[in-house]
């Protein structure tokens, strides 16, 4: 007897919750031989206000995390994705990816969240100075995080994308909200329920699906995101930019191959970054220099 398949229903992921799309709206996600595989919610305008609203509000306290705590929590997103690898590399074969390379990208994505985790209590070390001035002061520039990130993801992307895309952006303190790929969304939003079992506070990562056409607008140009990180080949890249302008919002551009060393590095983190320079004074006590 012929049984109806009943489909697995992605739900978007905001502020470490499930919720369906406010518009009720679905899509069907298919295979290369254009078979249904799963219902994927079909996000609206209003989904991206509340995801930035929630973002907006767990980047601060995410911020305030010292940055060892925070790569102690990106290598535990690690150990979790290591745990449900089997799922991804299956999820994976359901998008059309051959065992093998389903595998080698459920172990790069691995292996590039532990590669950012790393990172996150050096790259400030490392990117900040102290500058040269000519009157009695000590002068230091040291990198604070830039906010919160709108992340639109390529329309081909797959785990080892998203990852590259959103580890670089937490590691250095931002919130996001992502766009994921229309075309291979399974594993976001599976991905979203791995950061919803790490100590990822709510709100710091929120991934939508849906249409990239309908998605771009309104968070381009929503006021309280401060960047944007978008693919260089995107069709809607002049859009995006003119978008951006309103609130000179920094937009950046991924140009590099994910799948090679290139698509990682501590460019990547500093990108979202803004430089903040502090004067110390200096007060001369008998002939001899300190500060206080």
């Amino acid at each position: 007897m012929n049984r109806l398949e009943v489909l697995k229903t992605y739900k978007i992921f905001i502020g470490g919750k499930f919720p369906r799309t406010e518009s009720g709206r679905f899509y069907k996600a298919l295979n290369a031989n254009n078979e249904p595989v799963a219902n994927i919610c079909l996000s609206s305008r209003k989904d991206v206000r509340n995801a930035v609203q929630t973002a907006r509000k767990a980047q601060g306290a995410w911020q305030e995390r010292t940055a060892f705590n925070r790569g102690q929590i990106l290598y535990r997103i690690a150990e979790i994705l290591e745990g449900r690898s089997a799922q991804f590399v299956e999820e994976l074969m359901l998008q059309s990816f051959t065992k093998k390379e389903a595998t080698v990208e459920v172990e790069s994505a691995i292996d590039r969240i532990v590669y950012y985790a790393g990172w996150c209590d050096k790259f400030n070390q490392v990117s900040s100075t102290v500058n040269p001035v000519s009157s009695s002061h000590f002068n230091f520039s040291t990198n604070e995080s830039i906010g919160l990130v709108g992340v639109l993801m390529p329309a081909t992307s797959s785990l080892l994308d998203l990852i590259s895309y959103v580890m670089p952006i937490i590691a250095g303190g931002n919130s996001c909200v992502l766009v994921a790929s229309e075309k291979l969304p399974l594993t976001a939003i599976t991905f979203a329920e791995v950061l919803n079992t790490s100590d990822v506070p709510g709100g710091v990562v929120n991934i939508l699906t849906g249409s990239v056409e309908e998605l771009w607008s309104p968070l381009s140009a929503h006021m309280d995101v401060n960047a944007l990180f978008i693919d260089k080949a995107s069709r809607f890249r002049k859009d995006i930019q003119l978008a951006a302008v309103d609130n000179l919002k920094r937009v950046r551009e991924m140009s590099a191959d994910l799948k090679t060393e290139n698509g990682q590095g501590l460019a990547f983190i500093t990108a979202f970054q803004e430089l903040k320079t502090t004067w110390h004074p200096i007060e001369k006590i008998g002939g001899a220099s300190s500060s206080y």
